[in-house]
């Protein structure tokens, strides 16, 4: 066990990270160095003297610039470090390298939908095109849920799936496009065995133009309703009602059996994030994606914002020139809707991430891509676009955990692991969701809302190593049907959250 009361990440980092709170005074015999002022547990402690302007690193990478002259042993925090600009070397692959294959197949107990595809869990959905029809959707669902599917065992459930949008923006908008892609997403999602997709009738996000956008037709297991064609709110509930009835049997005709590993999907996603997530949770998580891509399976790294100033990391990983520049346009797109409605990439970190010892969005990125372990970045997709490729690859979405998921579920994403410090709130539907603690504190007092404790990295009892094939495991076991926290807790109807990118009229 490590009795060291501070972390040192990176033989060329300026700082080290407090494990436990330091008052001032405390001596630290390893860096022969007193602290000089009270250090928060998770915050940083400066190395050395460090002049004005000068760059600050950890893990071994720049975190930002001394803002004024910080001496040996001070507290580096949001007043005295800040943001600044420097080059990057984007050195297009020089880090990429073909994954090794591991010589075993693993295997889960997933369900192997009649296309092919493969799911983890068999739900019914009813979505919401807009948000005049949420309260439909939410009264479908809560009929089922007030008499359950006892007859139907086999199906996990009617999941609703109520919006807050879906009108008042242009139907040839960038905006329109994205939410349609995000709908058809979900309309065709694997773990739904049928849809119902329920509109008002005469708002923007018209479903039949959804439709034939994305070439969906109706059929025995996918239906279509508006309020306003069905004779007003009580008759288009009884209609959902009606429509998932005829749907139960053919849904609950389903058997889970042994399926590879590469048929998982998995959604990377940190929230609620402190310092010790690019410590321990999520080169954990990185460990068990490394293991994932090298049974032939794939991880969405996303949250755009949030790789922001650490992209050169990615850029070495790419499998091709081609795939590096997808991501810098994404990151220049950023910087110019930044620029356009007067916001700063550096307004992440959130209030938790700082009081979790998060200085500036350079060092939340350096922590949080290493979600995504080591292997090469294999291809790069706008939100919600359909993925296809197997390994690392990268979805543009906002930082916004919501939004993010979202477009990585529209996207395919059959499985989600959440890393967060703090501890975030938090589930997904259709898409089971794995919550990683990073810290012990956060184990002990929200072990209900928690599925994996990584602050066992932290307290030097367990190796990532350890930790990851614990995490590793626990994907297994969730994809074959183990029920997650948030699960149980009932999370994921609200956290469905289209990304809303335009004006809103």
């Amino acid at each position: 066990m490590n009795n060291s009361p501070v972390l040192r990440l990176n033989a060329a980092d300026d700082v080290v990270i407090a494990r436990q709170e330091l008052p001032a005074g405390s001596w630290l015999e390893a860096e022969g160095l007193e602290t000089r002022d009270p250090i928060p547990a998770g915050h940083k402690i400066a190395l050395r003297d460090i002049t004005a302007g000068s760059v600050v690193k950890r893990y071994g990478q720049i975190i930002g610039f001394a803002t004024r002259d910080i001496r040996q042993g001070e507290h580096i925090h949001v007043h005295n470090l800040g943001m600044g600009n420097f080059e990057r070397d984007y050195a297009w692959g020089v880090d990429s390298r073909p994954p090794e294959r591991d010589a075993n197949q693993d295997t889960f107990m997933g369900i192997r939908r009649a296309d092919g595809r493969v799911a983890t869990r068999n739900f019914i959905g009813v979505l919401s095109s807009v948000n005049c029809s949420a309260t439909v959707v939410r009264a479908v669902e809560d009929h089922f849920r007030s008499r359950g599917l006892s007859d139907f065992p086999n199906v996990d459930g009617i999941v609703a799936l109520p919006q807050s949008f879906g009108c008042a923006f242009g139907s040839d908008s960038e905006m329109m496009t994205v939410m349609r892609r995000t709908i058809a997403g979900y309309a065709t999602h694997v773990n739904f065995a049928g849809i119902v997709i329920v509109g008002l009738g005469c708002e923007s996000f018209q479903i039949k133009d959804m439709m034939n956008a994305h070439k969906l037709h109706e059929g025995a297991m996918f239906h279509t309703l508006t309020i306003q064609e069905s004779g007003g709110t009580r008759n288009a509930i009884e209609k959902g009602i009606s429509l998932i009835l005829d749907m139960l049997p053919e849904a609950n005709r389903v058997k889970r059996e042994p399926v590879p590993v590469s048929e998982i999907i998995l959604a990377l996603e940190c929230g609620g994030s402190d310092s010790y997530s690019g410590i321990s949770a999520n080169p954990a998580l990185g460990y068990a994606v490394d293991r994932l891509v090298r049974q032939g399976g794939t991880a969405i790294l996303s949250e755009t914002s949030e790789v922001y100033g650490a992209e050169h990391l990615l850029t070495r990983r790419a499998i091709s020139r081609e795939v590096g520049e997808k991501l810098i346009r994404r990151i220049e797109w950023w910087e110019d809707y930044c620029e356009r409605t007067g916001s700063e990439m550096n307004n992440n970190p959130s209030a938790g991430n700082k009081a979790g010892g998060l200085t500036t969005v350079l060092e939340k990125s350096l922590g949080g891509i290493a979600k995504a372990g080591t292997t090469s970045l294999v291809e790069v997709y706008e939100y919600a676009e359909p993925v296809n490729a197997k390994g690392v690859v990268f979805m543009d979405t906002p930082g916004y955990d919501p939004m993010a998921v979202t477009g990585q579920i529209a996207g395919g994403a059959n499985l989600v692991c959440f890393t967060t410090g703090r501890g975030s709130a938090f589930g997904s539907k259709p898409t089971p969701c794995l919550k990683i603690a990073t810290n012990n504190t956060l184990w002990r007092r929200q072990q209900d809302d928690m599925d994996v404790n990584c602050g066992t990295i932290v307290e030097g009892e367990e190796t990532i190593e350890q930790a990851g094939e614990r995490i590793y495991q626990r994907l297994i076991e969730t994809a074959s049907g183990v029920r997650t926290r948030s699960e149980e807790l009932g999370y994921g109807s609200q956290e469905f959250v289209p990304w809303i990118m335009n004006a809103i009229m």
